[in-house]
């Protein structure tokens, strides 16, 4: 059994995943992991009959042995992991609670680490992970710290793994788009201080962002990123000094 595995797939751009994958993949079944069981449902209703729901809240440590479960009773070939799982919240140091704090962490960082390798044992050569990152993860951003230090964590993660896997044939794309039309801001805003960031230009779709994103997984880039002006930035980030763009960024964000 050929299949795909897909975290925060009950909305935003793990849904967008959800939705291409089962429109351009050939497999027969898709696993689609998140916390809200009636939003699983209604997506396999609404996408394929292929979908999977699997209700799990990651944050929750018996979550991932739960999957481990799942896989070792299956065995099924895992074509495709998409970790897309992840929050962020904006503030500085003094507007982020300690849960907030530990929930970015567990969640961005180390349940994408344990999900890849729960799953590597039933990969093989051209087979692909896909890590949601982002472009906050070029340069430091004050006020946006800590979600933009998971998501550093994320990238170096991904195009490390990347290396590490050339000689099974499995490729590790890290996706990094800039601001995309979801529900991210609704939850990033939910905090101390929600004005912390007001400029949201550009808005880039999901599907955009997913459509490149699969295709540069198909291709086996390590990085993938979508639009002129995320390009520029990354561009920025290598060539002028970090100090400079934070003080840049206080004034835009």
């Amino acid at each position: 059994m050929k299949i795909a595995i897909i975290t925060g797939a009950s909305s935003g751009i793990g849904k967008e995943f959800v939705k291409q994958i089962a429109s351009f993949e050939v497999l027969d079944q898709i696993w689609i992991i998140a916390r809200r069981a009636e939003r699983l449902e209604k997506i396999k209703q609404e996408i394929s009959p292929k979908v999977r729901p699997v209700a799990l809240d990651l944050l929750k440590k018996d979550s991932i042995q739960t999957i481990k479960q799942l896989l070792e009773e299956e065995k099924p070939e895992v074509k495709i992991l998409v970790n897309s799982a992840g929050f962020g919240k904006y503030g500085t140091y003094r507007d982020l609670t300690d849960n907030e704090i530990d929930d970015m962490i567990d969640l961005n960082c180390k349940t994408l680490i344990h999900m890849t390798y729960a799953c590597l044992p039933y990969m093989k050569e051209k087979d692909r992970i896909i890590m949601l990152g982002s472009s906050s993860a070029f340069q430091p951003l004050p006020e946006f710290n800590m979600y933009a230090s998971t998501k550093a964590f994320v990238v170096h993660f991904s195009r490390a793994l990347n290396f590490e896997l050339k000689s099974r044939g499995i490729s590790v794309t890290s996706v990094c788009p800039g601001y995309v039309r979801t529900e991210f801001f609704d939850v990033a805003k939910d905090t101390k201080n929600p004005d912390t960031c007001r400029n949201f230009k550009p808005l880039y779709e999901p599907e955009d962002v997913i459509k490149k994103a699969l295709k540069d997984s198909a291709r086996g880039k390590d990085m993938s990123v979508l639009g002129l002006h995320v390009k520029l930035l990354r561009l920025m980030s290598k060539l002028l000094p970090h100090s400079f763009i934070m003080r840049s960024w206080m004034k835009i964000k």
